[in-house]
C-alpha cells in the first residue's frame, strides 16, 4: 500500500507539467489612462516568468515605456521605477508624467503618377485621419500608408510605392512635420484567363467571369471570380491569383486553378417533425455531369405522413447562378386533413436572378388519385402553367438573422382546352418579416395568402395538394399539421352523420411571434397565430398560442413549442418541433 506522503508526491509530479507558470514580479502603472495606458501595458507585455526575465523586464521597462508613449506623441515623458525586492515576486511601480505632445506643424502629401488622376486614389487625401494641430499619432500615419498602399494594389498599381514617407520630430519645439509622396507607376490592366479547359467549358466561364481582358486591373474583381465560381458548387476548391512575373505591355495575365468536385455524393439523413413525425432522407448529388455545367439531384424520403421522391436536372443557360433551368419528375404522398392523396408530377422550370429579385416561369403535368369522403376513387391530370416572384433580404448569419423581409408569389392556372380536367386559377402569397429593435429582443412576423378560382361544379373533383389546409407548426400553432380547412358532414351507412376537412379555396394565415435570447445560443419565444383555410365567404378564424425554447445550431435554430387552441373549448395541447431558420 503507497502511503499518502508519497501519494501526493507522485500527483505534484505528474501535474507539474500542466500547472500555469507563476509571475515572478507584478508592475503597475500609474499616472496615465485610456489610449496611453493600453499603448504601455501592450509595449510591455505580460509580467515575466523566470529570474532572468524579471531582470530583462527592469531594465528594459524606462525605454520600453518611452517607446509607447512616443508613437501616440508624446516624446519628453518623466518616468519613474521603484523596484521592490521581494522574493518570490518582486513589485514595479511606473509612475509616468506625460508632460505635453508633440503637435503636427505642416503636412505635405503627394501622390504621382497614373494614380494622381484615379478619384479612388486622390479621394483618399480628403479624410488622411490628421490635421495640422493635431497631436502626433504615428499609429494613424502608418495607417494611411498602409491604406495608400492597399489601394493602389487594389486598383492595379501593383508598381506604387512610396519615394518619400517620414515624419520629422523636433523635440525642443514639440513640433512635427509629414512628408509622404506616393509613385503609382502605371495602372495595369488584367490579361489572359487561364485555366483547364478540360473542366470548364469556355462560354460558361465567360458567363462568370467578372473583367475580361483589357479591362482595369482590379483585386475585387478577383475575388468576385473565384466567388462565383466556387458558388457554383463544381469544384473543390477554386484559387485565382495574377501572374505579376508575366506581366507584359501593362497587362497582367490571371491564373485560374480548379480542382473538380467530387463527381458524385450520398448524404444520409434522419430527422423528426411533429408535422411529418420521424423521417429518413437520401441525396444524391452530381454537382457537374459535363463540362457544360449540368448538375443533378435525386432525393428519397420516408417519413409515415408524407414519403417522397424527386429527381432534378440542372441546365445553364446563360450564367450557372443566375440563369438555369431545371427539368424534374417526383412522386409524393400526403395527408390533406382527411383526405389521403397520391402525387405523380413532371415539368420543366427556368429561373431567373436580377439583384434582389428571383423570377421563375414553369410547365407542370400532375397526375393525382385519392378517395373523396364518399370512399370513391378518384384521378384528374392538370397541366399546369405557373409563374413567381420571390426577394430575400436580410442582415446577420442565415441560420440566425437580425433583420429580414422574404416574399414569395406565385400564380399558376390551367384549362380545359390545354390539357387539364377543370379550369382553375391560383394565387399564392407568403410574406414573413424579422425585426430585432432592441439587443436580446427579436419579433418575427409571417403572412400566408391563398386564393383558388375554379368553376363550382368542378370544386369538389379538384385535387388535394390544390385546395388549401391549415394546422402544424409551419402553419398554424395549436392545431394537428393540416387539420384545418372546409368541411363537409356525411352520412355514414348507419345513419350517423361525420364530419370531414376536405379543404378550402381561400387560406389567411397571420403570426406573430416575441423572441427573447438568454444567450447567444439559447432563446425564448411567446407567439399567436391566427387563420383559416377556408371556401369563399365561409372564414372562421382560429387562433392558437403558446410557447417554446429555441437553440441556435449551424443548421438553424431547433424549435420546441408547446401550443393550443383560444377558439376552442378544452382544447388539446400541441408540441411543435423543427428545426430550420426563418429564411
Amino acid at each position: 500500500m503507497v502511503a499518502p506522503a508519497i501519494r501526493w508526491s507522485i500527483c505534484v509530479f505528474l501535474l507539474a507539467p500542466f500547472a500555469a507558470p507563476a509571475a515572478t514580479l507584478e508592475y503597475s502603472i500609474a499616472g496615465i489612462k485610456g489610449e496611453r495606458l493600453k499603448n504601455v501595458e501592450a509595449y510591455l507585455g505580460p509580467p515575466p516568468e523566470t529570474r532572468q526575465d524579471r531582470l530583462n523586464f527592469v531594465a528594459s521597462a524606462r525605454s520600453r515605456v518611452s517607446e509607447a508613449l512616443q508613437a501616440l506623441g508624446y516624446y519628453r515623458p518623466e518616468i519613474t521605477l521603484d523596484v521592490r525586492r521581494t522574493d518570490p515576486v518582486w513589485s514595479l511601480e511606473i509612475t509616468v508624467a506625460q508632460g505635453q505632445p508633440v503637435r503636427i506643424r505642416d503636412i505635405e502629401i503627394e501622390i504621382r503618377g497614373a494614380a494622381a488622376s484615379d478619384t479612388a486614389m486622390t479621394g483618399l487625401l480628403s479624410d488622411v485621419g490628421f490635421a495640422v494641430g493635431d497631436r502626433l499619432h504615428h499609429g494613424r500615419f502608418e495607417d494611411f500608408r498602409k491604406k495608400l498602399l492597399s489601394t493602389g494594389q487594389e486598383r492595379g498599381y501593383l508598381n506604387g510605392g512610396f519615394s518619400r514617407s517620414r515624419v520629422e520630430v523636433q523635440v525642443e519645439s514639440e513640433t512635427a512635420d509629414i512628408f509622404l509622396d506616393y509613385d503609382s507607376g502605371p495602372r495595369f490592366r488584367f490579361g489572359e484567363i487561364l485555366y483547364d479547359k478540360s473542366l470548364i467549358d469556355p462560354e460558361l466561364l465567360e458567363t462568370l467571369a467578372t473583367f475580361r481582358p483589357g479591362d482595369y486591373f482590379e483585386q475585387s474583381s478577383l475575388r468576385r471570380l473565384q466567388s462565383n465560381l466556387q458558388r457554383t458548387n463544381y469544384f473543390s476548391s477554386v484559387i485565382v491569383q495574377p501572374l505579376r512575373a508575366r506581366a507584359r505591355g501593362g497587362q497582367v495575365p490571371i491564373e485560374v486553378v480548379l480542382h473538380a468536385a467530387k463527381r458524385h455524393s450520398i448524404e444520409v439523413g434522419v430527422g423528426y417533425s411533429t408535422d411529418t413525425e420521424e423521417r429518413i432522407s437520401m441525396t444524391w448529388r452530381t454537382p457537374k455531369i459535363n463540362r457544360f455545367g449540368h448538375s443533378q439531384v435525386t432525393r428519397l424520403e420516408y417519413s409515415p405522413v408524407n414519403p417522397s421522391g424527386r429527381f432534378t436536372y440542372s441546365i445553364p443557360i446563360q450564367n450557372p447562378l443566375t440563369d438555369v433551368v431545371q427539368l424534374w419528375a417526383s412522386l409524393e404522398e400526403n395527408e390533406y386533413g382527411d383526405l389521403d392523396s397520391r402525387q405523380i408530377e413532371s415539368g420543366v422550370r427556368r429561373e431567373i436572378r436580377r439583384d434582389e429579385w428571383v423570377y421563375s416561369y414553369a410547365l407542370r403535368g400532375l397526375d393525382e388519385s385519392w378517395e373523396n369522403v364518399f370512399n370513391n376513387a378518384l384521378s384528374h391530370d392538370y397541366l399546369l402553367l405557373s409563374g413567381s416572384l420571390s426577394s430575400r433580404d436580410y442582415s446577420g448569419a442565415l441560420v440566425d438573422p437580425r433583420s429580414g423581409f422574404s416574399q414569395l408569389y406565385t400564380l399558376e392556372g390551367g384549362s380545359r382546352d390545354v390539357g387539364s380536367d377543370a379550369d382553375l386559377l391560383r394565387l399564392t402569397a407568403e410574406l414573413r418579416y424579422v425585426l430585432t429593435p432592441w439587443p436580446r429582443h427579436r419579433v418575427v412576423a409571417r403572412t400566408e395568402l391563398g386564393a383558388v378560382e375554379i368553376a363550382n361544379a368542378e370544386r369538389a373533383d379538384l385535387a388535394p395538394s390544390l385546395r388549401f389546409f391549415a394546422g402544424g407548426s409551419q402553419s398554424l400553432r395549436g392545431y394537428a399539421y393540416q387539420s384545418l380547412g372546409h368541411e363537409k358532414s356525411v352520412v355514414q351507412p348507419d345513419g350517423r352523420s361525420k364530419t370531414f376537412v376536405v379543404g378550402g379555396d381561400r387560406l389567411a394565415i397571420a403570426s406573430l411571434e416575441y423572441q427573447y435570447y438568454f444567450t447567444d445560443k439559447w432563446r425564448g419565444a411567446l407567439f399567436v397565430d391566427g387563420g383559416d383555410a377556408f371556401d369563399e365567404g365561409d372564414f372562421d378564424a382560429k387562433v392558437g398560442a403558446g410557447f417554446g425554447v429555441h437553440y441556435i445550431t449551424p443548421v438553424g435554430a431547433v424549435r420546441v413549442e408547446l401550443a393550443n387552441s383560444v377558439s376552442e373549448d378544452n382544447p388539446d395541447w400541441y408540441f411543435h418541433l423543427v428545426i430550420g431558420a426563418e429564411f
